[in-house]
């Protein structure tokens, strides 16, 4: 959106990235407020920051006195524009403007209690409430003219300000949705310190985007890239509202990777909104070839991403398209291209299908459109409807590209767990009435800004929602080695686990397609679709006693994907999807995911 005419229209706050999770959902919430939000780089020339109303520090990964800290422009704490410090900006500010900052004796990833002083940033809330604590470092000595605003029992300075200065800092993430009264917060520094007007509106937004498509199609054609999923048949309907059908065409490539019935499903929805140039491709065969006894999660996506840009490029050139009369389309959104660590400070925490090596060199060369990548998934739902899109369409669960073969984790047979640690854990929760196995497998997670890569744990016992969050929690935060953790929900004890050679075949696909399409029928007839924001179900490589191997139910409750909590699907009708699952051909338990992002990740891999 940077140097669009909305700018010259509008109040505007600006968003400095120091490679937080957030930052792009931070600017989202501040959109949300109806203001316009521009993330610019820390090291931005004062001449470009003093447009501003108003300008946050992001968090990061790194720490403000390490080797590794950010570059950035000092003339940002003397401009005289309202500042506000999340997490690491918390930090930055402190340090730059005299104080101290240090490792924390405990490090905080999760809820935690605030109280608050109830001025400036907490003016009209409570006196204590729930954040969301994300960090290993803190202010420890305020500088010269900054006061303690809020703390929590292990950060006594979970919020400073100046108010003479015009500096705010908060340790802990307003912008998430599982810190209370988050926006109200944000709300008042946007307002009530930057004294800004509304003035922007997704109305606003799309108005101007088919505008930009308009300019930068140029006469040109697009080919778009089809999942069916929400983000690319949003994408379709903008482009062809702005370069009108004749000039979009689209590729539905069935990588052999779908859902029960998807690609006929995609074509038939498709070809309702008008497109009629749809072509499918089947290429289950390519694709298991080119993964045939692969195992490394990044090697898995790396392969379908650049298998699927070729086959699609070969497609295109058989159907007579290509040259420079076209682009190519993709219904890339934020959260892709931030995990995939698209900002030059921020830490990848998975390359996503999109991001390619094949499709970022055709992006250098000016040859990709991608109308959604300012936007999350809750802008893009409200973007379909603007469109007129059918709520059946809008309100799809999300679907990554790569599809069922990164649920489908594979294994070398080879175990990678650490010495010692199960037994730490069983001593950890003790007495809590549930015990614990650390599962021979690895999955991707986020943890303090970072990718992590590492062991899940298995629990056994009751399904006490309450008492199991608390026990997901503690053994996530206690042992550095573990990013998730899973519940046993079939009948049958764990019994012996063993680790398995597998990779990625019909079979297994098969055995995971069929899962998933019990727990998709299951959902929808006990009235949940819209209640869980997306339900992956993964195919562990890990034999139960014999029995076949293990499957996780993944259901989540989010907003836009930086951050989730397990979604805690009522007992009777989790007991009764484990039971149907366990009558699929393989299958040897049924587990439910009980972690929330962080640590983990929505997805295993």
């Amino acid at each position: 959106m940077q140097g669009s005419s909305i700018e010259k229209a509008v109040d505007k706050v600006i968003v400095l990235d120091f490679g937080s999770q957030y930052t792009h959902l931070l600017a989202r919430r501040i959109r949300e407020l109806g203001v316009f939000s521009e993330i610019m780089l820390p090291t931005a020339s004062s001449s470009e920051l003093r447009g501003a109303k108003g300008i946050i520090l992001s968090g990061g990964p790194a720490s403000v006195y390490g080797r590794d800290a950010p570059e950035f422009n000092p003339e940002v704490f003397r401009l005289g524009i309202p500042l506000l410090g999340l997490c690491y900006g918390q930090q930055l500010m402190g340090q730059e403007m005299g104080g101290r900052v240090e490792p924390g004796k405990v490090k905080e990833y999760g809820v935690a209690r605030l109280e608050n002083s109830g001025r400036k940033l907490f003016e009209g809330l409570p006196k204590n409430f729930l954040v969301w604590m994300s960090h290993g470092d803190r202010v420890s000595v305020l500088p010269k003219g900054f006061s303690g605003e809020a703390s929590t029992q292990d950060c006594e300075f979970a919020a400073i300000s100046d108010d003479k200065g015009k500096m705010y800092g908060l340790q802990f993430h307003p912008e998430v949705t599982h810190t209370e009264h988050g926006l109200e917060m944000l709300s008042n520094f946007v307002f009530g310190v930057c004294g800004c007007s509304k003035g922007w509106t997704m109305r606003n937004y799309l108005g101007i985007k088919i505008g930009e498509i308009k300019k930068q199609a140029d006469g040109k054609k697009v080919f778009l890239l089809l999942s069916g999923g929400v983000d690319s048949t949003v994408c379709l309907a903008l482009l062809g509202k702005a370069l009108g059908p004749e000039r979009v065409f689209a590729l539905h490539v069935d990588t052999g990777f779908m859902r029960k019935g998807e690609s006929a499903l995609v074509k038939k929805e498709i070809e309702k909104l008008g497109i009629k140039k749809v072509h499918l491709l089947n290429a289950e065969k390519e694709f298991l070839e080119a993964l045939d006894c692969i195992s490394e999660p990044e090697e898995k996506r790396n392969i379908i991403g650049k298998l699927f840009i070729d086959l699609a490029m070969a497609e295109m050139e058989k159907l007579g398209f290509g040259g420079d009369g076209w682009l190519l389309g993709q219904g890339t959104i934020y959260p892709d291209t931030i995990e995939t660590g698209a900002t030059r400070n921020s830490n990848r925490i998975k390359t996503h299908h999109n991001r390619a090596p094949i499709v970022q060199k055709m992006i250098e060369e000016g040859k990709v459109i991608e109308p959604l990548n300012q936007l999350y998934k809750d802008e893009v739902r409200e973007l379909g409807r603007l469109l007129a899109l059918p709520e059946k369409l809008v309100n799809r669960h999300p679907f990554p590209g790569p599809g069922l073969a990164i649920r489908v984790l594979c294994s070398n047979g080879r175990e990678t767990t650490v010495p010692g640690l199960q037994e730490a854990i069983s001593k950890k929760i003790i007495g809590s009435g549930y015990s614990a196995i650390l599962l021979p497998v690895k999955a991707v997670g986020v943890q303090g800004d970072n990718r992590t890569y590492r062991n899940a744990v298995l629990l056994q016992g009751p399904v006490d929602y309450a008492k199991i969050e608390e026990i997901s929690t503690l053994i996530t935060n206690s042992f550095n080695a573990v990013n998730r953790v899973v519940l046993l929900v079939s009948k049958e004890k764990a019994g012996q686990i063993k680790l398995e050679e597998a990779y990625l075949d019909k079979g297994r696909i098969g055995k995971l397609r069929e899962a998933d399409a019990i727990a998709m029928d299951e959902t929808e007839k006990a009235g949940l679709m819209e209640e869980i924001w997306q339900f992956p179900v993964v195919l562990l490589p890990i034999d139960f006693g014999g029995k076949g191997e293990g499957i996780v139910l993944r259901p989540v409750s989010s907003r836009e994907a930086m951050t989730a909590k397990f979604y805690p699907v009522p007992e009777n009708a989790l007991r009764g999807m484990a039971e149907k699952i366990m009558k699929v051909k393989g299958a040897g338990a049924v587990m439910l995911d009980v972690t929330h992002k962080p640590p983990a990740t929505i997805e295993w891999e």
